[in-house]
């Protein structure tokens, strides 16, 4: 028992002798992988969604009085009155009762043109 203790204890010994350190790699080497998983996740997140933001904020910019809109739930209708200082709008969704929804301006999803319409657009 004892001499396959020692034979053990001799044996991680040697093995901790013959290991040797293993050379630091250069630094550029080690965060290249990072840097590449970076720049591919701006190319394929970042970048397109600070486009669309743009865009919409563009979209939202140039909402005016007698645009066809279409709501965040689903609503069509027609912008009445924009009030850029409150962020609202209020935006009427039948001629005939003359029925007016007041939603804040983000809350437009699309603009579908100018003018009335009794067809949505089918994009």
């Amino acid at each position: 028992m004892e001499s396959t203790l020692t034979t053990l204890v001799t044996r991680a010994a040697l093995f901790a002798q013959e290991a040797e350190a293993a050379p630091a790699g250069n630094l550029l080497n080690m965060l290249l992988p990072f840097i590449a998983i970076f720049v591919l996740f701006y190319f394929i997140l970042i970048r397109p969604q600070r486009r669309e933001q743009t865009r919409r904020q563009a979209m939202l910019g140039a909402v005016k009085k007698n645009d066809r809109v279409l709501t965040a739930g689903g609503v069509y209708g027609v912008v009445a009155n924009v009030n850029r200082d409150a962020d609202e709008v209020t935006v009427k969704v039948d001629e005939a009762t003359n029925t007016k929804l007041q939603l804040t301006l983000s809350s437009i999803a699309r603009v579908l043109g100018d003018g009335p319409s009794d067809q949505p657009d089918n994009k």
